[in-house]
């Protein structure tokens, strides 16, 4: 398996939840340049919008923090924790995107702090700019209490 295979399959996320498709350049700790194909049977097309599917864009955020897991370089297996969201700043939607779309997706490290990391994460259509944000995520190492994730 390549790096950019190994990077991706690294990922926790699985199906109907994973929203990284192809992983395209991958400068660990720098920067990483992935794909995701909208397809007309994505479940969340369903009912976002009947007659007029979009991607929402909270889904776009979330492809683009997955991709910043791949940035990171290190899975659950390599000691790495399982990648949790912890903030979303200066985020804009600027185009919606749909079925038949393919979205790069594109993110640049921006600060590493113990096991707290930002990135500037960009959704780009071609040569426009679709969405932008800066994620903030860190790397959890407690283990789950009964699948409550430790809460009683």
């Amino acid at each position: 398996m390549n790096p950019l295979e190994a990077a991706l399959a690294s990922l926790p996320h699985r199906p109907p939840f994973k929203f990284l498709d192809r992983l395209l350049v991958l400068e660990p700790q720098q920067r990483a340049v992935g794909m995701k194909l909208i397809r007309a049977d994505d479940p969340y097309l369903a009912g976002h919008f009947p007659g007029l599917p979009v991607m929402p864009g909270v889904l776009i955020v979330e492809a683009l923090a997955q991709l910043a897991v791949c940035l990171e370089g290190k899975g659950r297996d390599e000691g790495g924790g399982l990648p949790l969201l912890v903030g979303i700043d200066n985020c804009r939607f600027r185009r919606p995107v749909g079925p038949g779309d393919e979205v790069r997706l594109e993110v640049v490290a921006k600060r590493r702090r113990g096991q707290f990391g930002r990135v500037l994460g960009t959704a780009w259509l071609g040569d426009t700019r679709v969405a932008e944000a800066e994620i903030l995520f860190t790397w959890w190492d407690g283990a789950p209490a009964s699948g409550t994730l430790g809460r009683a």
